[in-house]
C-alpha cells in the first residue's frame, strides 16, 4: 500500500472555495502580523533600536 492510499481523504483541500477563503487570510495574518511589530518597534528608543541593528528611519519605512 502506498502513502497516498493510506491518508485520510480530504475533500476540500483543492476546492475552489476553500482556496476563496485561504488567499485572503494569509494576506490578513501578514498585515496584522507586521501591524503588530510595527507598533512594538515604534515604541522602542533609538538605543534599543541600535541595539539590534535598526535605526529609527528603518521603523519608519517598515510597512
Amino acid at each position: 500500500m502506498e502513502f497516498n492510499e493510506n491518508r485520510a481523504a480530504r475533500p476540500f483541500a483543492a476546492s475552489p472555495f476553500y482556496l476563496m477563503f485561504k488567499l485572503p487570510y494569509r494576506l490578513w495574518k501578514a498585515w496584522r502580523l507586521r501591524s503588530q511589530t510595527r507598533k512594538i518597534l515604534q515604541g522602542l528608543s533609538s538605543t534599543q533600536l541600535k541595539d539590534i541593528g535598526l535605526t529609527c528611519e528603518d521603523v519608519r519605512r517598515y510597512r
